[in-house]
């Protein structure tokens, strides 16, 4: 567990929602310490020695005691000046209501902040920011108090009338701070200690303020350039929202000058184009190309995307060294690549060795809408400190726009007062920021940065700005916002309204602000790279050569990977474990099979074959990450990767044992998210080659949660982008009666995505096969999605076993031939399947012959449906000459399942012969939830498989088996 959770979880009494409670327990301690708990009356008293040690302080008193005489003092008439009694009792009061109202200003002094560029948010002030709320009046201004500071750099008293002057410019002027719900006392006195002391002390030097001003000029210079020489293209304008271009390049400067050496940044379409060329330096005159078209479709592989999707990657000079930045891809499916970033990012980690996350940055840029309304924004949250997705904190920006696609007007686009409010889940500090402030941006953004490292957690900056354009350069924002864009129309720009201010002050003259905007636009004409900190993609000793990857083939084969002596010697280490680990009952039992199947006194079940395939993995030098809701035990109580001591808690994971110096091997039950996680998987995946990476769903619909990241990445990554991944994918499938959602993993849908030979998926019948393919995924020089229909029963069938001969010769078979001993020349019947419903054919024919050598029906399973094995499937079929039918049997309804997707396929395969459908009706849900219908049904394909004979199905063009559909007819009528 990552410390700050630890800390959190340890610290739940204290939080915000328990406040009054924990406040009442405290008075009562301080009245009466016997009269409270003994563990709260520790607590109590070593936080009174704290304070005194700290401050030399007396004991505290009675708040109520103390706020009862305030209340008093303030209603009573005021005692002359000169009065002994006045200067000890009122001035106390007045002091303790100053205190008071510094602490509000820091908590809610951002309800007033002028944060809106526009102007147009009009925001009331709250009584509790009045003097008359604390008793104090003007006749206080004059009065010096203290300040409460703790900085040195900050005076320790002051007169009233400068301390409100101080608070209001620090809290309510163009930043917004919201720190005051971080409920761990160090992290929130750091912060507004060093918010404090920034707001109030710092000041950038002119070459700061320059360097600001050249970024906004290159990024108002890009916008403008594009507009004129491209009318009417689309480019997702960042106008309006041009303080991003310096927020960036100081955070990836400042990142540099703190360890960090290597920054994933993940962004929407708004601005990307401006961040491809003003930071990362691409060149200029390739983004022309592309927006006029200039493509070599002769060298392109796959469908290409478009300009304002597509990622990038180069080195950045900054005064700690080189820092290597990756700019995402990303699909136009809004904060989907969040979670992807996050896993790339820690991969890096892991490579860097970097297990704190110091020199490796996430950093995210979103739009307001969408971080207020994606709900993958929450999941990638969540994983933010657990263990197996840790990354030290991302720092968050978002684009505020205040207006989402056509909504600006909050009420309709969310419920929480800012967009931002989702991250308070995390306690997350949140910095408002006024993007006409550009000064005010670079601190919050520093600020951010050091907290990010200090603290290891994540950060937000909400950067307010406006969009000059609408949704894109076509749109007219006019017609949904007129009273917005009417201000928009006149206000001028920031790069404009900051030169101003800089000439105002001496730093420049008129003439330095337009000799930046005409080098700029000179660079743009000439082509030239604009980014003053790129140098190109130089790579460093972590830069991974992705080039053996390229173009292999996936009928690459991949040997059984050792001999019975090796394979034993394996066995033997993943049933081993500590002496006095005492196991529960049933997973001892499950460990003590295991010692017999690889001594081969047992069959292997598909546990102890998929452990041994992990082992011999990691012996030959791979690593393996696998994650899901269930993953060390399996859902099905099958693999038990993690084992539990029972009178402790401890956990033992054999597969960490293997071998000396080991790569790692890293098993997790998850968060419960599917596309969070399974995005993750993605990011690690496509920056690790060398490590086998898995996801499990805890059954196989679970995947349906994650369906943006299987249409936008998982299939298509490599064909828009050229992203090569070897992410498997485990999701338990199968028809056992457990209703409409546990019996499908919605096998037609990632078959329909198949396309170009983009990812494979398998149906393993056997341990054995399941073995291969493991072990093939990541032992072949091919990196390619991998879907795997797991199996639920048949984790325990007593047909669906295997050998330790047929993990050591074997190796993945595309197709299964008939396994009894039948006559070919007497086949007349071909039934092809994949899965569980074999093994029912299989006993089935079994039940109507005990002589197989006569039976005129062979059985044949396609293990692998896509890349559908055309070579493998002639030659079984030709072993059976004189076969009149070929018959597809599956279980799933025939809408769904694999066979609208393969139909083509096999309707070329098999020639003269007559193509045929056995199995479910077409049907709306994927199963029924009545166990009585469900049998029925199966009794149904099976026979219709076997022994019916067929009929025609005009409206699905489909030649059916009799049976089928009589008997999904014949369970409507007992309904």
């Amino acid at each position: 567990m990552a410390t700050s959770l630890r800390e959190l979880l340890a610290s739940t009494p204290l939080s915000g929602g328990n406040a009054p409670y924990v406040e009442a327990l405290y008075e009562q301690f301080l009245a009466d310490p016997q009269s409270v708990e003994p563990a709260w009356r520790d607590y109590f008293q070593h936080l009174q020695d704290g304070l005194k040690l700290r401050d030399g302080a007396a004991a505290e008193q009675i708040h109520s005691t103390v706020q009862a005489g305030i209340v008093k003092r303030a209603s009573a008439p005021r005692m002359a000046a000169g009065s002994p009694a006045a200067l000890s009792t009122d001035a106390a009061a007045k002091q303790g209501a100053v205190s008071r109202l510094v602490q509000i200003y820091a908590n809610r002094g951002h309800l007033i902040a002028k944060l809106d560029p526009l102007g147009l948010e009009k925001r009331e002030r709250p009584r509790v920011l009045e003097l008359g709320y604390f008793g104090l009046t003007d006749a206080d201004l004059n009065t010096e108090f203290l300040t409460g500071s703790r900085p040195n750099e900050l005076s320790k008293t002051l007169k009233l009338r400068e301390l409100l002057a101080q608070l209001e410019y620090a809290y309510c002027g163009t930043i917004g701070a919201e720190f005051a719900h971080v409920s761990n006392t160090e992290e929130r006195l750091w912060l507004q200690d060093e918010f404090l002391k920034g707001r109030l002390k710092g000041k950038l030097t002119t070459d700061e303020q320059k360097n600001i001003l050249w970024q906004l000029s290159a990024a108002e210079g890009l916008e403008r350039y594009l507009h004129t020489k491209y009318v009417g293209q689309k480019r997702f304008s960042l106008e309006g929202g041009d303080s991003l271009i310096p927020l960036m390049d100081d955070l990836i400067q400042r990142g540099g000058e703190q360890g960090v050496e290597e920054c994933v940044i993940g962004m929407a379409h708004r601005g990307r184009l401006n961040v491809l060329v003003n930071l990362l330096g691409k060149s200029p005159s390739v983004l022309f190309n592309e927006f006029e078209g200039k493509y070599d479709t002769a060298h392109m592989h796959g469908s290409g995307d478009v300009k304002y999707h597509k990622g990038f990657s180069s080195d950045l000079r900054t005064p700690g060294g080189n820092v290597h930045v990756a700019l995402a891809f990303n699909p136009s499916h809004l904060e989907v690549v969040n979670p992807v970033v996050e896993g790339s990012v820690r991969a890096r980690q892991e490579r860097r060795g970097d297990s704190k996350g110091s020199r490796v940055l996430p950093i995210l840029i979103h739009g307001d809408a969408a971080f207020a309304g994606q709900g993958v924004v929450m999941e990638t949250l969540q994983l933010s400190q657990a263990r197996a997705f840790f990354t030290g904190g991302s720092v968050h920006i978002i684009v505020n726009n205040q207006v989402g696609f056509t909504t600006s007007d909050p009420r309709d686009a969310r419920s929480t007062m800012y967009c931002s409010d989702v991250a308070k889940m995390l306690e997350t500090p949140i910095f408002h920021v006024n993007g006409d402030d550009p000064e005010a941006v670079v601190f919050v953004t520093r600020l951010a940065l050091a907290y990010r490292q200090r603290f290891r957690k994540d950060v937000v900056i909400d950067l307010v700005c406006y969009r000059r354009h609408g949704h894109n350069e076509a749109d007219e924002p006019s017609a949904t916002q007129p009273v917005m864009y009417q201000t928009v129309r006149k206000h001028l720009t920031t790069r404009k309204l900051y030169a101003d201010k800089l000439v105002a002050q001496g730093v420049i003259t008129d003439a330095d602000a337009a000799d930046m905007t005409e080098s700029y636009r000179q660079g743009l004409d000439e082509g030239r790279p604009q980014a003053r900190a790129s140098l190109g993609l130089i790579g460093n000793k972590y830069t991974v050569d992705w080039s053996k990857y390229l173009g292999n083939d996936w009928t690459e084969r991949v040997k059984g990977g050792g001999n019975m002596a090796r394979l034993k010697s394996l066995g033997a280490r993943i049933v081993s474990y500590p002496e006095n680990f005492a196991l529960h009952p049933r997973v001892a039992q499950v460990m003590a099979n295991r010692v017999k199947m690889v001594a081969g006194e047992l069959p292997l079940d598909w546990g102890c074959a998929e452990t041994l395939a992990y082992a011999s993995i990691l012996e030959e030098g791979n690593s393996i990450r696998f994650t899901g809701q269930d993953a060390g035990r399996g859902t099905f109580f099958h693999r038990h990767a993690v084992l539990h001591e029972q009178a402790t808690g401890a956990r033992y994971i054999p597969l960490q044992h293997i071998a000396e110096r080991q790569p790692s091997f890293q098993i997790t039950d998850s968060v419960l998210s599917e596309e969070a996680v399974l995005g993750f998987e993605y990011g690690y995946s496509t920056t690790d080659p060398s490590a086998l990476v898995i996801w499990e769903g805890q059954f196989g619909d679970f995947v349906n949660g994650a369906q943006v990241i299987i249409d936008q990445f998982i299939s298509s990554g490599e064909a828009k982008w050229g992203r090569l991944c070897g992410l498997a994918l485990f999701l338990p499938h199968g028809y056992e009666g457990q209703g409409p959602e546990h019996s499908s993993a919605r096998l037609e849908r990632f078959l329909q995505l198949c396309a170009e030979n983009n990812m494979q998926v398998c149906v393993p019948s056997t341990p054995a096969q399941m073995y291969h393919m493991i072990r093939r995924q990541i032992l072949r020089s091919l990196r390619k999605p991998l879907i795997v229909m797991t199996p639920k029963s048949l984790l325990r069938h007593e047909l669906s076993v295997s050998s330790l001969e047929d993990l050591a010769n074997g190796e993945f078979a595309n197709v299964i031939d008939e396994v009894d001993k039948i006559t070919p020349a007497n086949v007349r019947r071909v039934v092809l399947s994949s899965g569980k419903v074999y093994f029912d054919l299989l006993k089935a024919r079994r039940a109507q012959s005990k002589d197989n050598s006569n039976t005129e029906v062979a059985l044949v399973r396609v293990e692998q449906l896509y890349p559908f094995p055309v070579p493998e499937m002639e030659a079984v079929l030709a072993k059976y000459p004189n076969a009149r039918e070929v018959v597809w049997c599956q279980e799933e309804p025939q809408n769904q399942g694999a066979w609208y997707q393969i139909r083509h396929r096999l309707a070329t395969l098999v020639g003269k012969h007559e193509l045929l459908y056995a199995g479910r009706a077409p049907a709306a849900a994927p199963a029924t939830g009545i166990t009585k219908m469900h049998e029925a049904e199966q009794r149904g394909l099976i026979e219709a498989a076997l022994t019916a004979t067929n009929k025609e199905d005009g409206a699905r063009e489909t030649k059916r088996l009799m049976t089928a559909p009589a008997a999904a007819a014949a369970v409507a009528t007992s309904r």
